[in-house]
Formats: structure tokens, C-alpha cells, sequence
């Protein structure tokens, strides 16, 4: 019997490059960090209904729980679509390990793909606030996870994450010697940043885990 296998391509973004002379050229941290980390760089991989699936797995739990929970959940259907998601039984997927919670929010995202109520073909051309509000009306999606996609997904480049506690955390390391920063102190930070705010948060990332994050 054949197996299915999908190959998942890597894309990376083509600003990457004039964005690190933009950084480097305008703040002295990314003038120090961005030679840290070579050629590495923000990927994506996979589809659109399946990162926002995993996002959905992954909340609040280690990676690592993460990751065992997903790839269990991820052998149920013959191929992550959201039409197959729905046609998933309940028990199968909690005992993958998926709360009741979680469940509710996969079938809701898998709904809102099939149904055709997010306009994923049009997102290119749309605004990044108006596609954070087309997800924000699913389930268990809140802009934090919104704005993960817009970089790790969409691979938007002026995306600044403020309730991102990784990222707050590292303004406060490198730019306030650990004293803890508000969010207006973040975006004042992040000025020097734009247009490039999503590259500037990756980098602010790698200084506290060198390792990148895939979605």
C-alpha cells in the first residue's frame, strides 16, 4: 500500500538581507547580535490550516508536550486537511492526548477553512491587521497567535508581537540592563526597528534561545 508522503518545501523571506543592513545601520543591539547568528534565518514550511493547527496543540504546554501531542494527533487523518480533521472521532483525538478544549478549537478552525469563512487565497494582498481579525474570529485564536502566523506563516516583516513575553523579556535584556520594560517602552525601542519589526523580534528571540522556533 503506498504511503502518503508530503514533501514540505522551506521558504525564507527575500527582504532578509536589506532588512539586516537596515538593522544593523540603525541599533546598536542588532548591530552586536545579528553577526551572532550567521546565515540563519526565519523559515516557513507546511500550510496554513496546519500551523494554526499546531499553534492550537501547543498552547500551554512545553514544546516538548507539544510536539509528542502533535505528532500522535498528526498520524489520525491520512493527510491535515480540514476536511479530514472533521471527519476525525472524538476519542481518537483525546487520546492523543488533545483536551476537550483543544478538540472544540481544531474543529472550529477545521470549519472555518472548509466553509471558506477565511480568505487564505487573498491574505497576500491583505493588511496584516485585517487577517489578525479573519482569525481572531476562530476559536482558541488570539492575536498573539494572529501575530506568530504573520511572521512564521505569512512571513510579514513589520509584525511586533507585544504580548509576547519572549520578546518583552529580551527589550528588557538587551536594552535595560534586566530592569522589566512596558509595552510603550517596547514599541519606543522598536522604532529604530521599522519597517523590519518581525526580523528585529527573531533576533531578540535568538539572543535569549539561540535555537529558531519552527511553525
Amino acid at each position: 500500500m503506498p504511503v502518503d508522503t508530503e514533501v514540505l518545501q522551506v521558504f525564507t523571506p527575500d527582504y532578509w538581507q536589506e532588512a539586516c543592513r537596515h538593522l544593523v545601520a540603525k541599533d546598536r543591539v542588532m548591530k552586536r547580535l545579528i553577526p551572532q547568528f550567521g546565515d540563519a534565518c526565519l523559515q516557513t514550511r507546511g500550510d496554513a490550516f496546519t500551523t494554526l493547527a499546531r499553534s492550537i496543540v501547543g498552547q500551554q504546554i512545553s514544546v516538548k508536550s507539544a510536539q509528542a501531542v502533535w505528532a500522535r494527533f498528526a498520524k489520525l487523518p491520512r493527510k491535515m486537511t480540514p476536511a479530514n480533521v472533521l471527519k476525525l472521532k472524538v476519542d481518537d483525538m483525546r487520546a492523543a492526548g488533545l483536551s476537550a478544549r483543544k478538540i472544540e478549537y481544531l474543529c472550529d478552525l477545521a470549519l472555518h477553512f472548509d466553509a471558506g469563512s477565511v480568505h487564505v487565497k487573498s491574505w497576500e494582498s491583505m493588511e496584516d491587521e485585517a487577517i489578525i481579525a479573519e482569525l481572531v474570529a476562530i476559536r482558541g485564536i488570539g492575536r498573539w497567535t494572529a501575530e506568530m502566523f504573520l511572521i512564521f506563516h505569512l512571513m510579514r516583516p513589520n509584525v511586533l508581537p507585544l504580548d509576547d513575553l519572549g520578546l518583552l523579556n529580551g527589550i528588557s535584556q538587551n536594552y535595560f540592563s534586566g530592569d522589566p520594560v512596558s509595552r510603550s517602552e517596547a514599541r519606543e525601542v522598536a522604532a529604530a526597528w521599522a519597517p523590519y519589526c518581525s526580523v528585529a523580534t527573531w533576533y531578540i528571540w535568538r539572543s535569549l534561545d539561540p535555537i529558531p522556533v519552527d511553525y
